[in-house]
């Protein structure tokens, strides 16, 4: 039986390591212990919250390590759980090798990218907002400098250009569940990590997304502005404002036609379509919207309340 301790804090990670716990038994592992992040301050009343890996390993009865830092009192508590094996999707912090010394056979982590493209935390929201045509999911080593460990599974995602980077990323939460236990089937067969592959190809980088990256640049094309939406759904999300409030564009997609209107106007109204919003180069269909401290609304119900609203330059 091969141990492992299972890094991850958000609800992708969760998945995934439900799924990887769903099929221990059958594949030769076990989950020995989780470690994540340490409960957050969360509502009006600050309310300590555990990150979704957590409260999954809770009602599981796996042992929760939370520290700020992974110092000497951490390695110890981990190193008293025995683990053989550290498997990493989406903590957050750098391991450095005391820690790793910790586990006979090393750490792998889960990247959503078809690595060396893509290194850094947000390599989901990169490949929607660039448009690409596939993407895929990667399983390294992991190694001292970031997402440069060795391979040791990788497979393409093709995009259809419809993806959100949450859909994307519950994708790979779950294919790359059934990599990873590939993986720890093979150790628990051989008692060896499988040789990794050297990454090949210029590496390209992704930094952290604040909410200033979804302003939305009405400038832009609508295949362009359509695809920043997706990139940034569910979170930062995108946004614009309305005579200087506020507006947040939740849904929406490129559209034919277009004129000479300021980017940025809202040109008319389809109630099939939705909002018809001008923008550099062809129509944004607005589909689904919300006005600050306001529920979301489809574009019909917005409109609805807003009979004025086109003719508004959106900047």
């Amino acid at each position: 039986m091969v141990h492992v301790l299972y890094a991850g804090s958000p609800e992708p990670s969760a998945k995934t390591l439900e799924l990887l716990v769903e099929n221990a038994a059958a594949s030769g592992y076990g989950i020995a212990g989780v470690l994540t992040n340490p409960p957050s301050a969360q509502g009006r009343h600050k309310e300590l919250i555990p990150t979704p890996v957590a409260r999954f390993a809770q009602e599981k009865n796996i042992p929760v390590f939370t520290p700020e830092h992974l110092d000497a009192a951490a390695r110890g508590q981990i190193a008293a759980v025995n683990s053989d094996i550290l498997v990493c999707f989406a903590y957050g912090h750098i391991f450095g090798p005391k820690f790793l010394s910790l586990f006979r056979f090393g750490g792998i982590n889960l990247h959503p990218s078809l690595l060396p493209k893509y290194r850094g935390c947000t390599p989901v929201n990169a490949a929607v907002l660039n448009m690409d045509s596939e993407t895929g999911v990667t399983v390294q080593k992991i190694a001292q400098e970031m997402d440069e460990g060795d391979i040791l599974a990788q497979e393409i995602v093709r995009l259809n250009g419809m993806e959100t980077a949450g859909s994307l990323l519950d994708y790979s939460a779950g294919h790359g569940a059934v990599l990873i236990r590939r993986i720890l089937e093979t150790v628990s067969e051989t008692g060896m990590l499988p040789h990794g592959t050297p990454q090949t190809g210029m590496p390209s980088y992704t930094g952290i997304i604040t909410k200033e990256n979804g302003r939305i640049d009405w400038s832009r094309t609508a295949a362009e502005i359509d695809a920043q939406i997706r990139a940034y759904t569910p979170e930062p999300g995108c946004w614009t404002t309305e005579k200087d409030e506020p507006l947040r564009i939740l849904t929406a997609h490129s559209a034919d036609g277009g004129g000479t209107a300021q980017p940025g106007t809202v040109v008319s109204f389809d109630k099939k379509q939705g909002i018809m919003i001008q923008t550099g180069s062809g129509l944004l269909a607005v589909t689904m919207l919300q006005r600050q401290a306001k529920r979301a609304m489809d574009a019909v119900s917005f409109m609805n309340g807003a009979r004025d609203f086109v003719g508004t330059v959106l900047k």
